[in-house]
């Protein structure tokens, strides 16, 4: 009878324990799968060991409360006298030794199959900046910045007419999305330029630290056609925060129409620097590249965030000589916040982002930067770096 009893409860133990690991997993708790073969081998890793540790769990719960219930003093319980048991011993020694055997066989195929970039059909080198990502299609040649989006950026300032819970995808959308084909196997490499970043898709199954003088490297297939979201998972910075990782899959055929209008705007773009553009003009793209680029730190009205991103309007260098304000922009000021702006934006974007500041927030300076001048001094830093001798090489 007391064997009999002994067996009910300790069942009776393991089915609720075991029904509340089943509720706790299917809540949403859970790792998700992912799109690409490697993340769908880490989730089977994953859920093969929480069923290993589950059953290790419940039955040492289940012996526990089955002890607790049935041998406790009130019952009369008798404790044995014994100090001493070799096979005990080795039961305890031998089973967890089988159990990590079993546990680290695949996870070591795994971990080997996340080392191996070989094999790969096209590399992307993404570079971490504070707050943005670059991204090199290293064989299509195709290179450009992605950020926060200019609603998510507009809803988080302290002063914003708009609520965060009003932005679709509020501070994971970014301005230009990582275009990638389904079903091709892609290398990353990963680096960074000023400090430690870690791109971060949980759809891919990993992440990868981007770390400055060092290229880490990992590999995706995505197998489904669709949009997966991350974000920096390493405390970059202040702004640490709104530095999100948008990877839009779609099919190789769509990829290739996709590469095709980036070169035919890279085409477009160097007739636009070398046109002569309005103030209207100047002002608008300005505008944009100012929300986009520099209102995460200087806000959007321009007010800054002392004492690390001082305020834009009535500030002694957007007021200044206008020389001095470029240098700024194109090279940053080293021991500061202040990156250096002259590789990471096209000509029009910095000329324009210049005219805009220096004519915004009360600032009436009357300056236009043409891009055209930025263009030459992006690519002659040798030069004296005066907007007078870009002139007149533009010219």
């Amino acid at each position: 009878m007391k064997r009999t009893n002994e067996i009910i409860v300790g069942l009776a133990c393991v089915a609720v324990l075991a029904a509340i690991t089943w509720v706790l997993l299917s809540v949403g708790d859970n790792m998700r799968p992912g799109v690409s073969p490697f993340s769908q081998d880490v989730y089977q890793l994953h859920m093969f060991v929480l069923v290993i540790v589950s059953m290790i769990g419940v039955t040492v719960f289940a012996a526990m409360f089955t002890s607790m219930i049935l041998h406790r003093k009130s019952k009369g319980a008798e404790p044995s006298q014994f100090n001493h048991s070799t096979k005990a011993e080795i039961i305890w020694t031998v089973i967890p030794i089988i159990i990590l055997v079993v546990m680290a066989v695949p996870a070591t195929r795994v971990l080997i199959d996340m080392e191996d970039t070989g094999g790969a059909e096209m590399n992307i080198k993404v570079t971490g900046y504070q707050w943005l990502w670059r991204y090199e299609y290293l064989e299509d040649e195709i290179d450009f910045y992605s950020a926060l989006d200019r609603e998510s950026n507009y809803a988080r300032q302290i002063n914003a007419s708009i609520e965060p819970q009003d932005v679709e995808n509020y501070l994971l959308e970014v301005d230009n999305r990582l275009i990638v084909p389904t079903n091709t196997r892609i290398r990353f490499l990963l680096t960074a330029d000023d400090v430690i970043h870690s791109w971060w898709v949980p759809d891919l199954g990993w992440k990868r630290d981007a770390i400055p003088g060092m290229v880490n490297e990992a590999w995706t297939e995505i197998t489904e056609p669709g949009i997966y979201r991350g974000q920096c998972a390493e405390l970059c910075g202040k702004d640490h925060g709104f530095m999100p990782v948008v990877v839009e899959a779609v099919s190789p055929e769509e990829y290739r129409d996709w590469v095709a209008s980036m070169r035919q705007e890279s085409v477009a773009s160097q007739d636009t620097v070398d046109r002569l553009w309005s103030r209207d003009e100047l002002m608008a793209h300005g505008e944009t590249i100012y929300n986009a680029q520099c209102a995460t730190c200087h806000q959007v009205d321009g007010s800054g965030l002392e004492p690390a991103f001082p305020a834009l309007a009535d500030n002694a260098i957007v007021q200044g000589e206008l020389d001095q304000h470029i240098d700024l922009i194109l090279n940053g000021r080293p021991g500061t916040a202040m990156a250096g702006f002259g590789q990471r934006l096209e000509a029009q974007d910095i000329a324009a982002a210049l005219t805009y500041t220096r004519n915004s927030f009360g600032n009436d300076t009357g300056d236009m930067v043409q891009p055209a001048q930025i263009n030459h001094l992006q690519r002659q830093p040798e030069s004296d770096g005066s907007l007078a001798a870009a002139t007149t090489s533009a010219e």
